[in-house]
């Protein structure tokens, strides 16, 4: 029994890594999976992978994230920008830039943490659905309109999210078809590269979205994004019960929402809008990553026969926060 539920979610890791946990699967990125990733990198090369924080562009991807504003910070009602620190001193020669940003945390390259997505689910057993997170922390009581008290990012940047990162090339089978990807192909593609994921590991998908939105230049067509490029069908039971069982820490993808939306329709009574969402963020602690720039690595993995390298993705330390960009990089 925990202080937060009396029953969890089938198929759920509530409480297995404490009644109180916050971390959910990063309690597998343990030293030896640090290591693990070091043993990947024999060339010292290091990837950045993450898009420019402005793209996509605009606002056509989702209404309520627009890209960042940046201004310069006042000194003396002025812009702190090119300053003259001592105007009324002939010898100093300092000139000051200073700038801040409004930013939309999930607009660019982002991690969802814990809090970014819950469910309603009768976490009492008393036949009442409440909305719940992660572990059974509550709406508006954990986290709230404020901020998450509980299960936001800042949970991952004190992690430092460091470990072993798996490739997975889903455009170099599937192409820009915008083929919906189960369990069977995901399998077929593993098989194929002879791709080997181990608990622990951090998981990629290069599906080529995140190329065609450089390739867009800032204009993005949505319509022609979703219809071009892979996701992961996150409806299908069986891919689900392969995150399971895989033991993976994350599921990152450079596509839009790593699963597809809107998702395949749902015929029972009650059904989740985002079902690969609601099965890691909210069941397993499981992380998704959207929206990372993975053309170059993932080119550099297949001509040199490899999977595997060293990632390092920490969010910024930003308590409450519920998402948060990310400047990721990987090193072979």
């Amino acid at each position: 029994m925990n202080r937060r539920w009396t029953q969890r979610p089938p198929g759920s890791t509530w409480g297995d890594f404490g009644p109180d946990d916050e971390r959910g699967r990063l309690n597998l990125l343990t030293r030896e999976k640090v290591l693990q990733g070091i043993a990947e990198v024999r060339q010292g090369r290091a990837f950045c992978l993450s898009l420019p924080l402005d793209y996509p562009g605009g606002a056509l991807l989702n209404p309520r994230r627009g890209p960042p504003e940046l201004m310069p910070t006042l000194r003396n009602g002025k812009p702190n920008m090119n300053y003259r620190m001592r105007c009324d001193d002939p010898t100093a020669t300092d000139i000051i830039c200073d700038d801040r940003v409004l930013l939309t945390l999930q607009y660019s390259t982002q991690w969802d943490s814990l809090a970014h997505v819950g469910q309603m689910f009768d976490v009492d057993g008393d036949g009442v659905m409440e909305d719940v997170y992660y572990n059974g922390f509550r709406a508006d009581l954990d986290v709230t309109p404020t901020g998450a008290r509980h299960l936001g990012v800042e949970n991952m940047a004190t992690a430092c999210i460091q470990g072993r990162g798996v490739m997975v090339d889903l455009e170099a089978h599937y192409g820009r078809t915008g083929t919906l990807v189960g369990y069977e192909e995901l399998m077929t593609v593993l098989t194929r590269d002879r791709v080997v994921i181990e608990p622990g590991d951090m998981l990629c998908l290069r599906t080529g979205f995140a190329q065609m939105l450089l390739e867009m230049n800032r204009q993005p067509d949505p319509a022609k994004l979703h219809a071009s490029t892979c996701a992961l069908n996150g409806r299908d039971a069986r891919l689900q019960q392969w995150i399971t069982d895989s033991g993976i820490v994350a599921l990152i993808a450079d596509n839009y929402g790593v699963e597809a939306v809107p998702a395949v329709p749902c015929a029972d009574d009650l059904c989740a809008t985002l079902p690969l969402h609601a099965h890691c963020l909210f069941r397993l602690g499981v992380y998704l990553g959207e929206m990372w720039l993975l053309t170059e690595l993932a080119d550099w993995l297949r001509a040199n026969n490899r999977s595997r390298f060293l990632l390092t993705a920490p969010p910024l330390r930003l308590p409450g926060a519920v998402g948060s960009p990310v400047t990721p990089v990987a090193t072979v």
